[in-house]
């Protein structure tokens, strides 16, 4: 039992560290691009001097992304769905800010993702009659049908939060604080959201076969 536990816990790091990873890198090739001289090559230089850290971030970001799904399918033979759906939009909006070199795709990403999972669980309860993060979690949690109807239509409601925020923090702010707050603002804030929710869990939650 021990050695099962160990190996939860070292899985559960990892798959932190696979969704974290990128976040990481985007903030750090954003904060220090300015010091490694990147118009000296091709692809920035016809990019203006502002928007070669955000750019090069971009890219260091669509990199990173690919590469954590990569080896999530490799070690787990699948791909969780969110971070799924937030990869491949990384891809299409991270290219479209590379291409047409405007940042306000990557800017838009987060708010794109956040309501498009708002949508989801809003969409699953008031027309499908159906709480769908059930189907994504049920593995982890069990939960009476109660359950799953409140904890969709809370995460549901975050992820609106989350959108308008974004929304509010890219349209007010300096790019440069828009990264920090999405790398380190936007998770600690999900953190604590996900802690309030467990006496919601215990409460709902079905007895243990």
């Amino acid at each position: 039992m021990e050695g099962a536990g160990e190996k939860r816990r070292e899985q559960s790091v990892l798959k932190l560290i696979l969704e974290l990873g990128p976040l990481l890198i985007f903030f750090l090739v954003n904060a220090r691009a300015d010091n490694w001289d990147l118009k000296r090559f091709g692809l920035f230089q016809h990019v203006a001097e502002k928007d070669v850290g955000i750019m090069a971030a971009t890219g260091a970001f669509m990199t990173a992304t690919i590469l954590a799904l990569t080896i999530s399918l490799i070690l787990y033979r699948r791909v969780p769905v969110m971070p799924l759906v937030s990869g491949v939009i990384v891809v299409a909006f991270g290219g479209l800010t590379l291409y047409l070199q405007d940042d306000l795709f990557i800017k838009l990403k987060p708010t794109i993702v956040n309501l498009m999972f708002a949508a989801a669980l809003l969409g699953g309860l008031f027309l499908l009659k159906r709480p769908l993060l059930g189907i994504v979690f049920d593995g982890v949690l069990q939960l009476d049908e109660e359950g799953w109807r409140k904890l969709s239509l809370r995460w549901g409601l975050f992820f609106l939060f989350l959108a308008a925020l974004n929304e509010v923090v890219w349209r007010s702010f300096s790019t440069d604080t828009w990264v920090t707050f999405k790398v380190f603002g936007t998770m600690p804030i999900t953190i604590l959201f996900t802690l309030c929710q467990l006496p919601l869990i215990q409460r709902h939650a079905l007895p243990q076969n």
